[in-house]
């Protein structure tokens, strides 16, 4: 979020469009999602199964914690694209932090 601040005067604006155009409206598309309940499904499944533990520990803890997110944000009153927003933010500390689990190529 945007933030003009000066003396005691605080304005906190909406989001920013700084940063990377595709990889904001990526994370924005995949926050809707967590609308649905939190599962694996078959063709999930099949594509986790090459992953390591850690990698995988990390996404079901990701897929559990943001799907209660919403509900929680959502049953708060506040409207569904404010929600997803702060959903998209907190998947990519989870996504950075399956960055720190694998080795790069």
């Amino acid at each position: 979020p945007g933030e003009r601040s000066t003396g005691d005067t605080v304005r906190r604006s909406s989001l920013t469009l700084a940063g990377n155009r595709r990889a904001r409206r990526a994370l924005v598309e995949a926050a809707w999602t967590y609308r649905y309940p939190a599962r694996v499904s078959e063709a999930l499944r099949l594509r986790l199964e090459g992953l390591p533990k850690a990698v995988r520990d990390i996404a079901w803890k990701a897929q559990v914690r943001l799907c209660a997110r919403y509900r929680r944000l959502n049953a708060a009153g506040k409207k569904p694209p404010v929600v997803v927003a702060a959903i998209a933010r907190e998947m990519a500390a989870f996504l950075w932090a399956i960055g720190q689990e694998v080795e790069p190529s």
